[in-house]
């Protein structure tokens, strides 16, 4: 049997890399500096000055380390990354292996959000770079730290979302008392007066009554677009082009017949910063007679009509496509007047042959493309019940209605006087076209050589008959 040789456990001593501590012992610390300034800008100029003097004379004074740059985000808010550029901007430094430590004033200075906080802070560990919290006097480097930045941070939170809900009551209190904040910088037709109130800009209104006077005589967006294009008129951010969206916004707005609406947005909470549109979430605050009108209220309250009549007739939404606006038609008298109760779809016109006999009926789009799919109980309705029922409707409304009756008979005169002209048009054009053609036949037989069968009183006739005509 053979013996067990003995375990022995040797030992390797871990080794230095001497290149590399000698480097860190003589190389100097590459520090940068992070900053947040007020948001009022003489505030923030000496608020910029005050901490570039401090963290200069802070970095310059210790040997060992060495100035790479002081980033200032101004008027900028801590509870999100997004648009601190130059935040971001020393972030990516320090990925690039060029900054060794971040100096900030306060955990509050380099984030309010929590989780971003501590996510930062751990992502610059792994790659070795330190962030120092001056106030708390904590470097983040050391493992726990984390502890102590995620308490720091919370109340830093905590602090965003009490200012944040003050200035939420600060501007409920505002709108109660009918005080408007009007953005001037894009808003066509209105400038700040000097009593600070909106005052009309005469050059632009002319511009907006063009665009509302446009749409009521049926131009649609496109060709008012095309129209203020080829005028060459600037758009309300400046630019050679005009969007739909414009359009419809100057259209839609209020604040055009001396009217403004508060909270018709609101920011979800503090830290997401989301913007959402109040579908009544939020109160709403309805000033009338806010400032001088460009559009009378009842030229506005046509526009809105119109709005709501076209944005009504449109295609047939279909899974996985946006809708997209219907065309105007007037083929058939009941064309895009009715609606489906179920699905809200409007109906649509069809020819059904059953047993050799053809019939008309009206039926829900979606249940004619679809079937059951999207509406189930939709019927569909002969035309001929339609028709009845709309004829008795009118009746009974004439009857009881002098003026209406007036207004009635009125219409049908013009229709039928439309009708009776266009036959005699029509008559009026079989005509000429027969005379052209006779005088055009005796004109063959001259040029054949037959002058003598030339019947030049017969040629008078029919040249006096045209003229007449």
């Amino acid at each position: 049997m053979m013996q067990t040789a003995k375990k022995v456990v040797r030992v390797i001593p871990a080794t230095i890399n001497i290149t590399e501590e000698i480097k860190k012992c003589y190389r100097q610390l590459r520090v940068a500096a992070y900053c947040r300034v007020s948001t009022k800008q003489e505030e923030q100029l000496n608020s910029y000055e005050v901490q570039k003097n401090h963290y200069e004379e802070r970095i310059r004074s210790e040997p060992k380390w060495m100035l790479v740059g002081i980033f200032a985000d101004k008027g900028i808010t801590g509870t999100s990354m997004k648009h601190r550029d130059e935040f971001n901007k020393l972030i990516r430094l320090c990925k690039k292996g060029k900054v060794d430590m971040i100096i900030t004033k306060s955990i509050s200075r380099f984030a309010r959000n929590t989780l971003d906080c501590i996510r930062i802070t751990r992502m610059l560990r792994e790659i070795g770079v330190d962030v120092y919290f001056e106030e708390q006097n904590l470097h983040s480097i050391e493992a726990s730290s984390e502890f102590y930045i995620s308490i720091y941070g919370s109340i830093a939170q905590s602090e965003s979302e009490n200012i944040s809900a003050n200035v939420k009551w600060g501007k409920a209190q505002s709108a109660k008392e009918g005080n408007v904040a009007f953005q001037y910088k894009y808003f066509l037709g209105y400038r700040k007066g000097e009593d600070g109130q909106p005052e009309i800009i005469l050059e632009e209104a002319e511009i907006v009554r063009m665009i509302y006077d446009r749409f009521l005589a049926g131009d649609s967006f496109a060709g008012i677009i095309k129209h203020l294009e080829e005028k060459e008129i600037p758009s309300p951010c400046g630019k050679s082009t005009w969007r739909s969206s414009t359009i419809q916004s100057i259209l839609s707005n209020e604040k055009y017949k001396g009217d403004a609406v508060i909270n018709k947005t609101f920011t979800e909470n503090c830290i997401s910063k989301k913007v959402k549109i109040n579908h009544g979430e939020r109160t709403k605050y309805y000033i009338e007679n806010n400032h001088p009108a460009i559009i009378d209220a009842v030229t506005f309250g046509r526009v809105q009509e119109e709005l709501a009549r076209r944005s009504g007739k449109q295609k047939v939404k279909q899974v996985g496509t946006k809708t997209e606006q219907g065309k105007y038609s007037s083929k058939y008298a009941l064309t895009e007047l009715l609606v489906c109760g179920e699905c809200g779809t409007p109906y649509r016109r069809c020819t059904w042959t059953a047993r050799g006999q053809k019939k008309i009926v009206w039926r829900c789009i979606n249940r004619l493309d679809y079937g059951k799919k999207y509406c189930h109980q939709s019927p569909s309705i002969e035309e001929s019940v339609f028709h009845e029922a709309i004829m008795k409707a009118i009746l009974q409304t004439a009857k009881q209605n002098a003026e209406v009756l007036k207004t009635l008979k009125l219409h049908i005169g013009m229709g039928l006087d439309a009708e009776e002209t266009e036959d005699k048009s029509l008559d009026i054009q079989i005509r000429i076209a027969e005379i052209d053609a006779e005088f055009k036949k005796m004109l063959s037989t001259v040029s054949e050589g037959n002058i003598d069968s030339f019947d030049e009183e017969r040629a008078n006739e029919l040249m006096n008959e045209k003229q007449r005509l």
